[in-house]
This record gives structure tokens, C-alpha cells and sequence, in this order.
């Protein structure tokens, strides 16, 4: 990193098609120690929005195609959190409620006041939380995957705001520790996570650590309990696997997220609780909903913010880092030498199927590390602890063969067999097109429509 960046005080997208008040802006701004990309559309911003990833967005009201209402509308879907403020000409009242009532953090009037910008400036990203969060906010999630990075450049941001996020993604993902890391990146971060796997327990339990009870309220109630809403006062709760909750339980939590009180189990009185909640679930709510076993109700309460996490072979390029932070890891609580794998025994690990995803990837490193009689984990060794799942990812020559096969169906169904039109589709002729169907052992009067 530069100097000048180590001292930025913010990271600032100016967007305006008047050049020569984006030049005026940016050497104001600068002068002030803010990073600053100043950009002339709206279409401009948003294709560097992943590049620069700004803290504040300052955008002009009026310009052509899309103005900035559109824009902002454009980054609450793609960036929540990120604020934005809104330049109006002098005196445009209606353009200035109509910005605020969109969500824009604020707005600047024309002729643009330098201390007045500089306050507004201030005051957003004080309260945008970006400027402020530590760099470590996500260390122990390991990746160079650029669709992981652009979902943890939107978890940033959202940790800013208090919005609720679902977290959704197949089991051992790593849900929790994008939970854990959204907080920390958050304005509660000095305040305690805490965290409750909503299918690990009974239905009357799971109530009575979520919300508390009093004393006597049942059978073994010896004393009074606060519940984990209440415990988490001030931070963060996350509820994983919240697809499990009973439906009752449902009822009871939309109560507490609409309230923001719990009433403990044997109590008739309620406890305001200050806090922010996070829930993963690696099932398809939508589709328990549609089926009754999940209330449509609490759905849009959790999913303010939605954020999805890829499986572990849909970013592959990750796996030779995990593996050398697990080892890592291992080496360190055991007091040992760190082992390292074969070439060959990486390029397994790699191209294996992961249905277990980084949770699986973890337990099979750490058992190759316990089995290894040598400093060098063998191919052998891995080949042995990955059984069926083994050698899974298709080649070159393999994967291009069943895309050409699929996408010869696909045009063979659209044409219900009719083999001119197919190859007409496919801008090949009809003689080489009978040769790839014959190469993919494909009847073209087994797609006729009879």
C-alpha cells in the first residue's frame, strides 16, 4: 500500500458529468487526505464500484441516462449500506426531500460550501462505520476467489448499517465465520457475538436458551435464566441453521424482532433487548415456505440482506491456501513440525469432490496429518482418505465434450429434431452437424415430437 493510501482517511466515488466541478471536488477532498476516483456517468461508477470499493459515494442529482436517484437505487442493491450523498442545485427543495426519502445519506446544495462539504463528508462516513474497521476483520476467511471477495467487500458494508443479513450456503461453507466477521466489522464489534445452532436442541430448551426463563417456570428451572437475546445486549446473535426452528419458536422470534423485547419463559414481563441478528441456514426457505414449515412473516424480517456463500469446489483455487492454513494451524496446536503435501497429493485435494466443502477439506487434512509417518503427506495417503470422492473434476477434453453434448440437445429439443433448422441455429452446416451428432451418439428422431 502507498503512503497516501495508509493515511487515506476514506475511500471517495464522485460521480458528475461537469468536469470542471469534479475537478474542484477532487482537489478539495484530496487536500483532506481522502482517496478519491472521480468518474463522469452513473454506468462509469457502478462498472468500478467492486474495483475501488469506496466508502462514500457523492453523486450529482441531474445527468443523462441515469440520473442519481437511479444510481442510488442501483447501489442499495448492489452495495447495501454504502452511503451516499446527493448534489442538488440551489434551491430544488423538492429534489432534496425526494433524494432523502430514496435513502441518500444526504445532500449537497450548489455552489457547494467547502466546510459544509467537509462536515457532511465526515459525519457519513462516521456513521458508515468504513472508515473505522480494523483490516484483520476477516482474516480467517482464506481466499483469492474473486466472486468470495466481492461477497466479502458486500459484507463490509453491510456491517456498517444494522440491517439483518441470512446467510445461506451448504453446510461447512464457513456461515459462521461470515457471521463472526460481519460483526467485527461492525460498529458492535466491542460488544459480544454469540452464537446457537437452532437444530442442535429440543424445542423447550432451544426456547429457553434463546429467550430465557424464570425460576420454577418447569421442571428443573432452579434458577433464573437470561437467554442468549438477552446476553448478546448490544452485539451480535447469530442464529444458525435457522431453517430447524420450530414453527412455534418462529411465532415467538417475530414477536422479539418486531418488539425488540423477549418475555422469559414463566414471566409476564418483557425486557428490552439491543440487538443486531444475523441467521444461516444451509436450506431453501423459500421452498419451506411455500410448503408451510416456514413463516413468510419472519422470512422478510431475516432477509434484509441476503448473502449467499459459494461451495467449496465452485472456488477450487482456494483449496491449496486452506490446506496450507490448516497445516498451519495443526502444526501450531500440536507443538510439531508442519508436514506439507506431495505435489501430486495437492493436485488430488484440487480436483476431489467436496460435499463436506471446507469443513470436509479440514477433517481430511488433519487426518492425513495424524496418519503421515513422513514430514511429506503421500498421494497414496490422500488417494486412501478421499475413497469415492476422489478424482471428480472433469478434464478439459471431458468438460468441453458435455457442454457440446448439452448444448446439441438443447437446440435438438428447440427444433424437436428438425436437423436443417438445428444446424442453422448452431451457424454450422448440415453435413458437419450430422458428424458431431454421431461424435455425441445423439438421434435427432428421439427429439421428434410424436
Amino acid at each position: 500500500m502507498s503512503k497516501s493510501n495508509a493515511q487515506s482517511k476514506g475511500k471517495i466515488l464522485l460521480v458528475d458529468d461537469d468536469p470542471g466541478l469534479l475537478r474542484l471536488l477532487s482537489i478539495r477532498l484530496r487536500a483532506e487526505q481522502y482517496e478519491v476516483e472521480a468518474v463522469e456517468s452513473a454506468h462509469n461508477a457502478l462498472s468500478i464500484l467492486h474495483r475501488f470499493r469506496p466508502d462514500l459515494v457523492i453523486t450529482d442529482l441531474r445527468m443523462d441516462k441515469m440520473d442519481g436517484i437511479g444510481l442510488l437505487k442501483e447501489l442499495q442493491t448492489r452495495a447495501p449500506g454504502l452511503r451516499v450523498l446527493i448534489i442538488t442545485a440551489h434551491g430544488t427543495i423538492p429534489d432534496a426531500v425526494a433524494a432523502t426519502q430514496s435513502g441518500a445519506f444526504g445532500f449537497l446544495t450548489k455552489p457547494i460550501d467547502k466546510d459544509e462539504l467537509m462536515s457532511t463528508v465526515e459525519r457519513a462516513l462516521r456513521v458508515s462505520g468504513s472508515a473505522d474497521v480494523d483490516e484483520d476483520w476477516c482474516e480467517e476467511i482464506i481466499t483469492r476467489n474473486q466472486n468470495l471477495k466481492e461477497i466479502l467487500a458486500q459484507a463490509k458494508m453491510v456491517a456498517a448499517t444494522d440491517a439483518r443479513v441470512l446467510i445461506t450456503g451448504e453446510s461447512g461453507t464457513g456461515k459462521e465465520l461470515l457471521a463472526k466477521a460481519i460483526h467485527r466489522a461492525s460498529p458492535r464489534k466491542n460488544k459480544p457475538f454469540v452464537a446457537i445452532n437452532c437444530s442442535a436442541m429440543a424445542e423447550n430448551l432451544l426456547e429457553s436458551e434463546l429467550f430465557g426463563h424464570e425460576k420454577g417456570a418447569f421442571t428443573g428451572a432452579t434458577r433464573s435464566h437470561k437467554g442468549l437475546f438477552q446476553a448478546a445486549e448490544g452485539g451480535t446473535l447469530l442464529l444458525d441453521e435457522i431453517g430447524d426452528m420450530p414453527m412455534r419458536l418462529q411465532v415467538k422470534l417475530l414477536r422479539v424482532l418486531q418488539e425488540h423485547q423477549v418475555r422469559p419463559v414463566g414471566s409476564t414481563d418483557a425486557v428490552e433487548v439491543d440487538v443486531r441478528v444475523i441467521s444461516a441456514t444451509h436450506r431453501d426457505l423459500q421452498e419451506m415456505m411455500q410448503d408451510g414449515r416456514f413463516r413468510e412473516d419472519l422470512y422478510y424480517r431475516l432477509n434484509v440482506v441476503h448473502i449467499g456463500i459459494p461451495r467449496l469446489d465452485e472456488r477450487r483455487e482456494d483449496i491449496p491456501l486452506l490446506v496450507s492454513h490448516f497445516l498451519q494451524i495443526i502444526a501450531r496446536e500440536g507443538d510439531q513440525e508442519r508436514k506439507v503435501y506431495a505435489p501430486e497429493a495437492v493436485e488430488l485435494l484440487v480436483t476431489a469432490e467436496w460435499p463436506g466443502n471446507i469443513r470436509q477439506l479440514y477433517n481430511i487434512v488433519r487426518q492425513n496429518v495424524a496418519l503421515s509417518r513422513s514430514p511429506v503427506i503421500s498421494g497414496e495417503l490422500v488417494q486412501a482418505s478421499l475413497g469415492e470422492h476422489a478424482g471428480k473434476l472433469a478434464s478439459f477434453s471431458e468438460a468441453r465434450d458435455e457442454f457440446t453434448r448439452n448444448y446439441l440437445s438443447q437446440i435438438l429439443q428447440i427444433t424437436t429434431g428438425n436437423v436443417s433448422q438445428a444446424a442453422r441455429l448452431a451457424k454450422r452446416n448440415r453435413t458437419d452437424f450430422y458428424k458431431l451428432l454421431a461424435r455425441h451418439e445423439l438421434n435427432p428422431d428421439s427429439f421428434k415430437t410424436r
